[in-house]
């Protein structure tokens, strides 16, 4: 190989390197990155994101849906509707998911009267 050419394949590469490094080697897209680094959870047969979902009733339902209980509105990944009657009037009570319904109202609870 003449000097001249050796000196044309060393730019050629120095340079197809420069820009390599300017503009980053290829690497695998970010989401599906994310996809296979980020725990999943079952919900009866299917899989699911907990970060956008939860599993309700057996079902995968958005983290964003609310149902009613009661004249109240709750959040079913969050909260939960329980049944409360310390009066003659049937009332409902509107808790922290986890907690038990028959635990002592808190200050966090809210009280729902039936739609009438």
């Amino acid at each position: 190989m003449t000097p001249r050419c050796c000196i044309l394949a060393l730019s050629t590469a120095l340079c197809i390197i420069s820009l390599l490094c300017a503009h980053g080697a290829p690497v695998s897209p970010t989401g599906a990155h994310l996809m296979l680094c980020q725990t999943h959870s079952r919900c009866g047969g299917k899989f699911y994101d907990p970060q956008q979902h939860c599993c309700y009733d057996d079902t995968v339902v958005l983290l964003s849906r609310t149902q009613k209980c009661g004249n109240c509105t709750f959040r079913v990944c969050f909260e939960q509707c329980c049944p409360w009657s310390p009066r003659p009037q049937e009332t409902f009570v509107v808790k922290v998911r986890g907690q038990g319904c028959s635990l002592a109202r808190s200050l966090d609870d809210r009280v729902c009267s039936s739609v009438s």
